[in-house]
């Protein structure tokens, strides 16, 4: 299996690209959309809402939660999840950091 080169790149970059992957999929870009609707969520809600078994919407709310876009609470056999806001304010802030250093260094080229 190829190793992984990601120390070759600043923390910065690597911390982007990890959200980025996170976020290529629809489904949690829906779950945030919902997520943001409401205070909290519980999973058994975001389930009716996404067209998606309850697996499949569990492991996305995972993937969500490893990189602290959301924060969850298990209560019981509910599972309650909110936008983690601060987390996605800094999201916000590399993206928007990303793009002023493209924009600040484009050559027209073609």
């Amino acid at each position: 299996m190829p190793k992984s080169k990601t120390h070759l790149f600043g923390r910065k970059d690597v911390d982007l690209s990890e959200v980025c992957k996170v976020l290529a999929h629809p489904a949690r870009i829906a779950i945030l959309k919902e997520l943001s609707k409401r205070r909290e969520c519980v999973c058994g809600e975001i389930v009716n809402l996404i067209p998606l078994a309850q697996a499949t919407v569990s492991q996305h709310l995972k993937e969500l939660k490893s990189l602290g876009l959301i924060t969850g609470e298990i209560e019981g056999p509910k599972s309650c999840y909110c936008i983690h806001w601060k987390r996605l304010e800094e999201v916000a802030d590399s993206l928007g950091e990303f793009f002023d250093h493209l924009k600040t260094n484009y050559k027209q080229c073609c």
